[in-house]
């Protein structure tokens, strides 16, 4: 009897862990760093990979869940791993932004991120922050809904993966420190691949072995989850003969968009559905640059990949799409600007009509010394260096420590808390006739200190300095509302009376148009150190960023907790 009540016993606090945890897990994954030889285009390649693989590893959880990831840097570059995306409330420290929330994790050392995924569905993706390294060390991170919640739209009949990356011919960290030594621009990828694969339109690639292929059911609507993990270039991406519908951006719910073209700016993750609807055969997908910058190099090759009907005949010649021209502005600005969230979806919170701070922030490139026993070779001369900023100051990262723990210790001398709030003269930023004055920007660790639940809105203006481009801007830490975007120069008179108050797209990067601006809000509701940059990699190098040092709220869960144990140090 006394037997019988043990298993009883042991029974019910089995079932009893199984309904806790059922709408809440522990998900570990390991990710072990290594460099690894691949051959593509005709040559052998050492890359540094997660797991062997590029992309790497699907990390797959649940709304509700924590994840354990254990990052393993075998490795011969210093590394840190970003959650892109994650909000990281309460584990801070798991942001994995080099020299901002973590030192890196140097070779033959190890770190856990742990954190919890609350309040976010969708797709969203992890990379390398560090060096250039996120060229190849990279991976989805994919949010479902708890048990018991189905998404905002039809069931799909599967759910795939589409991430979107540059190739490089050479080791992408040479690559970096030859631009830097040279203050110069550095040399573009070569080729643009789909999970990985180059596609058939490149040396030594064919359709075999080099091209993605996706298998569908004729009638049934497939979500494609697509991530534009290239380092420095936005991307235009088609299906020939199919139409798309964006339901999710950067892991937020969109009111269903349908389009025959969509653009990810670098750092832009995209639910869309497609349904296979055309006849029985083959069709290309394909991704090729959106280049904004006039007389700016870049990489201006295609890659595609072939969705294959199920009884379509593996030699039938797969058709086309008619891709946008590289500098086809409107279209990305007509994509982009159409997005509007979806407000009966199951996280949705109506934007802040009252604004705490107003910042203006311009965004743009220029020039700034050399060095001391330097000599660069860019065009601006032997002493400069190219450089970007925001408001005329260009970002310089801390070596010796993390901004998080200098923050958390009251650390002097690493920073200071003056970045401005508004450039420091008025002007007519896109014109491309400015003061060669105006293109000297000095470098510094200027970050802006925020209280707690304060919402913040910042006017993103593009400038006409060098040259006009979109910038790509991610926010780390939280999501925010975009308002309205534009060209020319924002006027608080006349824009801020159109203000999308109703269903603004909320994302997490913003594509700041070339020659335009862009206003976005949030609220500051967790505390931290969060950077704040522009995701072409070359630019945030240069010093296109900033943080937001958010302070402690008045409870214990609104306090930033002590660094883990095992936290990287410098």
């Amino acid at each position: 009897m006394a037997q019988t009540s043990s298993v009883l016993v042991c029974h019910l606090v089995i079932v009893l862990l199984f309904v806790s945890t059922a709408s809440a897990a522990i998900v570990e994954y390991t990710l072990k760093l290594r460099n690894k030889t691949f051959n593509k285009l005709c040559e052998k390649q050492v890359i540094t990979v997660a797991n062997g693989k590029l992309p790497g590893l699907i990390i797959r959880v649940r709304e509700g869940d924590e994840l354990l990831i254990h990052v393993h840097n075998n490795s011969p570059y210093n590394m840190s791993m970003h959650w892109h995306g994650i909000f990281q409330i309460n584990s801070q420290w798991s942001d994995g932004a080099a020299y901002v929330t973590q030192c890196p994790i140097r070779p033959g050392n190890s770190y856990t991120y742990r954190f919890n995924v609350t309040g976010q569905e969708g797709t969203l993706w992890w990379h390398a922050h560090h060096s250039w390294l996120r060229a190849t060390v990279y991976g989805a991170l994919i949010i479902k809904p708890r048990h018991g919640r189905s998404y905002p739209f039809p069931k799909p009949q599967k759910e795939i993966p589409i991430i979107l990356g540059e190739w490089f011919n050479r080791n992408v960290v040479d690559i970096e420190m030859e631009a830097h030594a040279a203050g110069d621009v550095p040399e573009e990828s070569v080729a643009y691949t789909i999970n990985g694969l180059t596609g058939d339109l490149y040396p030594c690639s064919d359709k075999t072995k080099y091209t993605y292929k996706l298998n569908v059911v004729q009638g049934k609507t497939y979500l494609l989850r697509i991530i534009n993990a290239a380092l420095n270039n936005q991307l235009f991406f088609k299906v020939a003969k199919h139409n798309l519908t964006i339901v999710a951006v950067d892991a937020l719910y969109t009111n269903p968009y349908t389009t025959d073209v969509v653009v990810l700016a670098p750092g832009h993750t995209m639910d869309v559905l497609l349904t296979a609807n055309q006849r029985v055969g083959n069709y290309y997908m394909a991704a090729r640059p959106y280049a904004s910058g006039i007389g700016v190099p870049f990489d201006n090759t295609t890659t595609r990949g072939i969705i294959r009907y199920r009884g379509a005949k593996k030699s039938s010649v797969p058709e086309m799409p008619v891709l946008p021209a590289f500098n086809d502005t409107p279209t990305a600005f007509k994509f982009y600007s159409n997005l509007t969230s979806l407000t009966t979806g199951p996280f949705w919170v109506d934007c802040p009509r009252e604004v705490d701070k107003h910042m203006f922030v311009t965004i743009g490139l220029g020039i700034s010394d050399c060095g001391v026993n330097a000599t660069c070779t860019s065009t601006f001369g032997p002493q400069f260096q190219l450089a970007a900023s925001m408001n005329n100051e260009s970002f310089r990262l801390p070596t010796t420590t993390s901004l998080l723990e200098a923050f958390y210790y009251g650390e002097q001398g690493i920073y200071t808390e003056d970045f401005p709030d508004h450039p420091a003269i008025e002007l007519d930023y896109t014109s491309n006739n400015l003061s060669s004055s105006l293109l000297y920007t000095p470098k510094g660790t200027r970050v802006t200190r925020v209280p707690f639940n304060t919402t913040v809105q910042v006017v993103l203006q593009n400038t006409g300095l060098i040259v006009a481009e979109s910038h790509p801007i991610h926010l780390h830490g939280f999501n925010f509302y975009v308002l309205k975007q534009g060209f020319g120069n924002y006027n608080e008179e006349r824009d801020g009376k159109n203000f999308n108050y109703v269903n603004p797209q909320m994302r997490n990067t913003i594509a700041v148009p070339g020659g335009g601006w862009a206003v976005i809000r949030f609220r500051s509701d967790h505390p931290g150190v969060w950077h704040f940059h522009c995701h072409l990699e070359v630019h945030m190098d240069w010093g296109l960023g900033t943080t937001f040092l958010v302070e402690n709220g008045p409870t214990p869960s609104t306090t930033l907790p002590p660094p883990p144990p095992d936290y990287p140090r410098c």
